[in-house]
């Protein structure tokens, strides 16, 4: 099967899992064709949902030591920048804004009874 990878994560690019399995591809973009700073950006978003994950606390010293022992690298202050950002507005509210499943706006009022 083929994986998409960004340095030392990978993920398979089929799942037999329902969500999974409504989209093929991660992206539209190959992970090659991203800029140092998009990669950068990935992985320590790949660092932070697996600490969330395992129910781990999300810190730049955790995310770094993830990044370490995945045989990556990223700028330094990426950890500090993402773990701010996610201990600020919290990970269940950027997970939400990433997957699309905001709430929408309300539907118009009904008429009035007859």
């Amino acid at each position: 099967a083929q994986a998409i990878l960004v340095q030392g994560f990978s993920r398979p690019a089929r799942s037999t899992h329902p969500i999974s399995s409504l989209s093929r591809a991660m992206s539209t973009v190959p992970a090659a064709d991203l800029s140092k700073e998009q990669k950068d950006e990935l992985v320590c978003t790949y660092a932070a949902l697996i600490l969330h994950d395992d129910g781990a606390e999300v810190t730049p010293q955790a995310m770094a030591n993830l990044i370490k022992a995945a045989n990556c690298t990223v700028e330094s202050y990426w950890p500090m920048l993402m773990a701010k950002m996610i201990n600020s507005v919290g990970m269940e509210s950027l997970i939400k804004m990433g997957s699309g499943a905001g709430g929408g706006g309300g539907g118009g009022g009904g008429g009035a009874a007859p």
